[in-house]
């Protein structure tokens, strides 16, 4: 399938001072769009001028909520040049995703060469400044215009890009977590390591009670017993518990994320044990007491690797370590950005330059 490209008549304007940008708030001047129709397969597929799109009110999407997406980001380098992070694999999990939604695969080395094309056409909008990227959103959405719980004939597959700066607006400051009991984010046999949508519609309400409370993030709990720690909303988080980094293993009911595989990787190099196993919220508090639990942090496309100082469960609050971003979690920020901005060499063959 041939790409068409369609020129931008109007160009936006960039925001010059690269320390104001927010995070999913401006895109850029192109996207990618290509259409599925059964019988046919994918088609149309064309970067044209970034623009709203038109939808039949029943279609399935609006109702039935058919719809995955991804993230990953474009990182501007200290020579200039412009390079993704492990995009296969958000790529791979892409069409996982569409996989247990009934919606159909793309082809992973064209969808590739259609998201370096699209940011070669972009470059200008890839920002300089440390910390920032360019945030690639690829989405699917189920089209078709009828009302029934089915799946759907036709599919709009786009990817659209946005200038970042850093994810959280405090930087490095470690962030507060509240303990859900009474919500649940996802339960065996459903939807939870699936990028859908409606994974993150239902944790809305749980994130603004949370937000309301004072804190950061919500750190939910397995939806059987109610009592072993799963993932962040935004993020996996790993414990360095007893001197070994323990998260929650891959079962179906949380995210298989790739800054997370990342992330593990680089710690088993510098010599970490890692222990994939479930750990109550019991545990969890009672290591933060006695010492135990030295650090904590979360883990993401959109925040890398984001500190945790503090945790409430009920009337119950701990501070992990000194409540500041921990030794360990400083060391694998800063291995895991400095492959991705070029300042170390990358010896995993997970930087594709554009």
């Amino acid at each position: 399938m041939e790409i068409e490209i369609q020129p931008v008549t109007q160009p936006k304007a960039h925001i010059e001072d690269e320390t104001k940008l927010v995070f999913g708030r401006q895109f850029t001047d192109r996207m990618f769009v290509m259409e599925y129709d059964s019988g046919k397969g994918w088609h149309s597929a064309r970067i044209q001028p970034y623009a709203p799109f038109t939808l039949d009110p029943a279609a399935l999407v609006l109702h039935y909520a058919q719809e995955i997406f991804e993230g990953l980001k474009a990182f501007r380098r200290q020579d200039g040049s412009i390079a993704l992070f492990r995009p296969k694999d958000n790529i791979r999990r892409f069409n996982q995703s569409a996989s247990r939604l009934c919606m159909p695969p793309v082809d992973e080395e064209f969808f590739l060469k259609a998201l370096k094309e699209l940011i070669r056409l972009e470059s200008d909008w890839v920002p300089h400044s440390e910390g920032t990227s360019l945030y690639i959103r690829p989405t699917m959405i189920a089209t078709e215009a009828v009302l029934g719980v089915k799946p759907s004939n036709k599919y709009l597959c786009y990817i659209i890009l946005s200038p970042v700066g850093a994810y959280y607006k405090g930087g490095f400051k470690p962030v507060k977590i509240w303990i859900a009991d009474e919500f649940i984010r996802s339960a065996p046999g459903g939807t939870g390591e699936v990028k859908c949508g409606g994974n993150y519609a239902a944790s809305l309400l749980a994130a603004k009670e949370a937000a309301a409370r004072g804190f950061d993030q919500v750190l939910w709990l397995d939806a059987v017993e109610r009592k072993y720690v799963e993932e962040v909303g935004s993020m996996n988080i790993c414990f360095l518990y007893d001197g070994k980094i323990v998260t929650s293993p891959l079962h179906g009911t949380i995210l298989n994320g790739v800054t997370r595989r990342s992330i593990l990787q680089l710690a088993t190099e510098m010599g970490y044990d890692i222990e994939e196993r479930a750990m109550s919220v019991n545990e969890l508090l009672e290591g933060a007491e006695s010492g135990r639990l030295t650090e904590a942090f979360g883990t993401g496309t959109a925040a890398v690797v984001s500190p945790v100082g503090q945790l409430t469960y009920k009337d119950r609050t701990v501070t992990i370590g000194n409540g500041q971003m921990g030794e360990l979690t400083l060391k694998l920020y800063k291995a895991l950005t400095g492959i991705q901005y070029g300042q170390q060499p990358d010896t995993h063959d997970w930087v594709v330059e554009i």
